[in-house]
């Protein structure tokens, strides 16, 4: 791809086109010559930093973020051969939630040896490779860029496999008020389940990693980090349309899949065999299958070999993103739930997705609302007082949200206030248990919907006065181990949700995943994907995310989330709806979560359901979908096998219809290097009359 030149200028918050009469800057011109300086910004606050020390070959790295009351906080040490090439490196500190990281790579006379939480190596090498660190800063993606730079074809072999490449893609001006600064933008790929945006100076220094919601920045230029999120914007978007074009299949007039069994859900039945016919964005006829039956003349009929047709599934819980799309619909995900995210991003992607611009799944999205406090979340709107709370809530009802979500630094106090008001918008009202209160206090001010069971759990597992804006509303969960469920303080939770009609929104993979990860073994919920996945993401996943000081601690982490399960179940049978949500954005986890709720003791039948026609008819779409009917939108997953006897055929689909738009995972996973699960399906032949 030739480099465009591009030219930005930031106004007051905003960058435009055009720059002139501006003078040129030095990036960092005032840090010390040996040291590079870096701000971490997200919704335009800064939360952390990373410093990078050093000249020449041998560099020290200190990295801390502090956003959600956690993030990474780490030193590495790091020395590279002529080539920029990393031959030692090691990392020290704890890891988002506060686990202890301990790794490290050398490369000595031939042999690289490696030691992380994902898994230790050893290999013999002629010349030096790229070592996937698994554990390391921002700085990790700057080093790549420079070793690739320095090869001539800007890719090269990665330990322990893989491959990465770099790819320049536009030089720019980034202009504020009378200052300039020229970079070349640059996209590295090949080993994460997303590739990466970096910006050099001239002099190709480090100045910025990107994307369209945050930026790791040097410090001093922290004003030109909207300039770049909005060029983050800018390649994503044409990244996504490229893929949109190429992934997208649509089909003039009438087509058909045939030879399929029709999944219903609430009933937990599956018709006969069965041929659904698809016209534009609907289902415009369901006839029985005969396989002796003659296919008519130009019409794509796909051929479903006695598998089954299920509704498109739901994400409750998602954050959408530019490259969330693509991985959703891959999965059969069809609809989610943005619980939390840029307005201003989030109004525009919904507006392409309903273009058809980029691929991706509906979104019916949540107004995100927290409070401030040093421990504030940097979605959506941030309430100082209890009116401009109630201003939010006024801002997504003019805007035609559905819901507002509640975070843990709110002020409790001033949750009735703007439960009424939302209320009387017409809005539901839905969200994190805030600090110092518990669920029960927050369905008598009004919550339709409780956020993480997590979230539910904790008013029974901790003391009034413990901070759950800290990762103690995670890791508090280990207390479960030994929690009553037939206590008297959990069956008042429970009656309380049921006298009010409370809904929940578990998003217990994430706890699965929280609690049970551990390091160099493959978590039970990524057993049946994550060999397909790039490297990067494989090694990231084998981490133990808790503090595990001793095997008791193991044990009440193992023992808490089995009481987790326990709870779904004790919810569901007392009729509570369940709202299948993730707090993830790869579709992989959707399956997984559905998939905990069978291991629950939740039949089958019910599961589907949970997942296909429940959040339909909850989110009032129940006349256009959540089942396969005729007059209904096309929106079905094609499996190879029957989710009723086994869920797990829920892993693997062969094609996904969304709208009427054909797409085949297959071909999604190539186009994300990602190893397909199953292939698509056969046209059977059409038949052409005799003339």
């Amino acid at each position: 791809m030739k480099p465009v030149k591009w030219t930005f200028v930031m106004t007051a918050a905003v960058a435009a086109l055009g720059a002139c009469g501006t003078a040129k800057l030095d990036s960092n011109a005032d840090a010390p010559a040996n040291m590079q300086s870096l701000s971490i910004i997200q919704n335009g606050e800064n939360v952390g930093y990373l410093k990078a020390t050093g000249t020449g070959d041998v560099m020290d790295v200190e990295y801390y973020v502090d956003s959600n009351g956690r993030g990474p906080k780490h030193s590495e040490h790091l020395v590279v051969d002529a080539q920029g090439v990393p031959v030692e490196w090691t990392i020290a500190g704890t890891s988002l939630m506060g686990a202890e990281i301990s790794e490290s790579f050398e490369f000595r006379e031939g042999a690289a040896i490696w030691n992380s939480q994902a898994d230790s190596g050893a290999e013999s090498l002629d010349v030096p490779a790229l070592y996937a660190v698994n554990d390391g800063s921002p700085w990790a993606n700057y080093i790549y860029a420079k070793a690739l730079l320095a090869d001539a074809d800007h890719s090269m072999p990665v330990l322990p496999s893989g491959q990465l490449n770099l790819e320049q893609l536009d030089s720019v001006t980034l202009s504020s008020g009378d200052t300039a600064i020229d970079l070349d933008i640059y996209l590295l790929s090949g080993i994460d389940m997303s590739p990466s945006l970096i910006a050099l100076d001239k002099s190709g220094r480090f100045f910025a990693e990107f994307s369209e919601a945050s930026a790791i920045i040097q410090t001093g230029h922290e004003d030109f980090a909207p300039s770049l999120q909005e060029l983050a914007r800018t390649l994503k978007v044409a990244r996504a349309e490229k893929l949109a074009k190429q992934l997208r299949h649509t089909y003039n007039g009438t087509y058909a899949i045939a030879n399929v069994r029709i999944l219903a859900p609430n009933a937990g039945t599956l018709s006969g065999l069965s041929t659904v016919f698809v016209r534009g964005a609907q289902i415009e006829k369901i006839d029985a299958y005969s396989a002796s039956g003659a296919v008519p003349d130009g019409m794509a009929v796909f051929d479903g070999q006695g598998g089954t047709l299920m509704p498109g599934m739901y994400d409750m819980h998602s954050h959408a993103s530019l490259n969330s799309g693509l991985y959703y619909i891959a999965a059969g995900v069809t609809s989610t739930r943005d619980m939390g995210n840029d307005n201003t991003f989030l109004a525009d992607l919904m507006v392409k997705l309903d273009d058809g611009i980029v691929v991706g799944p509906r979104i019916t999205p949540a107004g995100f609302i927290e409070g401030r406090s040093p421990f504030s979340a940097r979605n959506g709107i941030i309430a100082s007082t209890e009116q401009e709370a109630l201003d939010a809530v006024d801002w997504y009802a003019a805007r035609d949200y559905p819901f507002i979500k509640i975070y843990n630094s709110m002020n409790p106090a001033w949750v009735p206030a703007m439960a009424a008001t939302a209320h009387e918008h017409g809005m539901r009202v839905l969200g994190h248990v805030p600090a110092f209160t518990n669920a029960d206090n927050m369905i008598k001010a009004g919550y339709d919907e409780i956020t993480h069971i997590n979230q539910l759990m904790l008013g029974w597992l901790l003391a009034p006065d413990e901070d759950t804006r800290t990762p103690l509303r995670l890791t508090g969960m280990a207390r479960g181990a030994t929690l009553d469920l037939g206590s008297e303080k959990v069956r008042a939770t429970v009656s309380l949700m049921q006298a009010n009609d409370v809904g929940i929104d578990p998003t217990a993979v994430i706890l699965e995943r929280l609690m049970l990860s551990r390091a160099g073994t493959t978590a039970p919920g990524d057993v049946d994907y994550l060999s397909n996945m790039p490297i990067g993401y494989q090694r990231y996943r084998k981490r133990t995310f808790v503090t595990l000081e001793n095997e008791a601690a193991d044990l009440a982490y193992q023992e808490g989330f089995r009481k987790t399960l326990e709870t779904v179940k004790l919810l569901y049978d007392a009729g509570i709806r369940i709202l299948p949500g993730t707090d993830d954005g790869t579709g992989f986890t959707v399956h997984r979560e559905l998939e905990l709720y069978h291991e629950a003791g939740i039949p089958v039948p019910a599961v589907l359901a949970i997942g296909t026609q429940g959040p339909a008819e909850y989110l009032g779409y129940g006349d256009s979908l959540g089942t396969i009917e005729v007059g209904k939108l096309a929106d079905f997953v094609l499996l190879g096998g029957d989710p009723l006897a086994d869920i797990k055929a829920i892993k693997t689909p062969r094609m996904v219809v969304k709208n009427g738009d054909v797409y085949f995972p297959s071909e999604i996973y190539e186009a994300l290097a990602i190893k397909p699960f199953a292939s698509p399906p056969t046209m059977l032949e059409p038949f052409t009359a005799a003339d």
